[in-house]
């Protein structure tokens, strides 16, 4: 399974737009070679860098298993596929917003094929919520990396 941006490529910097200094949306994401199996697909994103441990800045789960993309700027109220609530404490995308002069950030952008339809997380589920139910459900996964510092 391969998960692409047209945005930024795997291990390169993640465009402003995409960020909390730019327009805050959601990249665009499409993926290919999920297995035949798969029922449903999650997308976390996640930034293993920060000074307090993982921060998660996205889930969206419970993405149709035909699906092959996501399109920019998925709005948080958008009813299908969900979203959590980020650590920003806020529903949907929060851009990569690392603290001035900490380096780079890697943002993890892990996509799962699961063998569930839906995830059974609560309703007002957190993104690591959604990461702990796609784990437990994965059949195949798949990363992609963007940097961004300031």
């Amino acid at each position: 399974m391969h998960l692409h941006s047209a945005a930024f490529r795997d291990g390169a910097t993640i465009p402003v737009p995409f960020t909390a200094d730019g327009d805050n949306h959601s990249p665009p994401l499409d993926w290919s070679g999920a297995p035949a199996a798969a029922r449903s697909f999650a997308i976390v994103c996640c930034d293993p860098d920060a000074p307090s441990g993982s921060w998660y800045h996205w889930a969206v789960f419970d993405i149709p298993a035909r699906t092959e993309q996501i399109a920019t700027h998925l709005p948080p109220e958008s009813p299908a596929p969900r979203q959590a609530y980020n650590d920003f404490g806020r529903l949907g995308y929060g851009g990569p917003a690392p603290p001035r002069g900490h380096g780079r950030h890697h943002y993890k952008f892990t996509i799962y094929a699961l063998s569930v339809e839906r995830l059974e997380v609560p309703a007002r589920a957190r993104c690591i919520d959604i990461e702990r139910a796609a784990r437990r459900n994965a059949i195949a996964s798949a990363e992609l990396t963007g940097i961004y510092s300031r």
